[in-house]
């Protein structure tokens, strides 16, 4: 899998969650503190007879240890270092999830089309927040709140009906997995574009959309 990975240096460089190495304790805290992201911890991968199974109990789960444990996740999710701190010492394992719909919302598209826009997005030297890519092959654009309400009416004017294209957006009442949390034994999720410090103001919605209407609709 090709990953685009952004070189970090300089005065203006910031401490930014590892993908290996740091505990999800850690990497929690450093969400809460140095971005301003709610957190919340989900599921984890447990290890059942020599096969490694969501702690949800579901041996069919689609998204082993990568998603909220209970329904009424929602108002577990903190903004708070010091609670971030002690939900991850109650259970060291839990995976990373961000709620979407507060800081940020996130545009998911499948895996190529999201590498096709991005180089197209850099050709074009466009403004551009965290990127992330999941085991499940899809890759997820941070943008500002807001852009759920927003894409249906983009895609229309762009020519494309909303359900035509593999685009979807997470909004409030979503979450995103983050770095590392891995879906069972398929993978951790990983930076396409690491957060720095430029990505404290993130795009508008409107201004990715065309370029990831147009790869999905060639990736179709």
């Amino acid at each position: 899998m090709f990953i685009v990975e952004e070189t970090i240096a300089g005065a203006d460089a910031v401490r930014i969650p590892g993908q290996r190495g740091e505990s999800l304790l850690d990497t929690a805290v450093r969400y809460v503190e140095e971005w301003h992201w709610d957190v919340l911890p989900g599921t984890w991968p447990e290890s059942v007879g020599g096969v490694q199974r969501c702690s949800c109990g579901d041996a069919a789960c689609p998204a082993p240890g990568a998603h909220p444990a209970r329904p009424d996740w929602a108002a577990g999710a903190t903004g708070s270092a010091t609670v971030a701190r002690r939900m991850w010492r109650e259970r060291p394992a839990a995976s990373v999830l961000l709620p979407t719909g507060r800081a940020f919302d996130a545009v998911s598209v499948p895996e190529a089309a999201g590498f096709l826009a991005l180089a197209r997005m850099e050709r074009m030297g466009l403004t551009l927040g965290p990127v992330t890519v999941t085991p499940d092959r899809r890759t997820e654009f941070f943008v500002r709140p807001g852009a759920f309400a927003k894409v249906p009416g983009l895609l229309r004017g762009l020519g494309w009906a909303p359900s035509s294209i593999d685009l979807t957006v997470l909004g409030e009442g979503a979450y995103v997995a983050a770095p590392p949390t891995r879906f069972g034994s398929r993978g951790a999720v990983q930076w396409a574009r690491r957060p720095t410090s430029a990505h404290r103001w993130l795009p508008d919605v409107a201004e990715l959309v065309p370029p990831l209407a147009y790869a999905c609709g060639r990736d179709r």
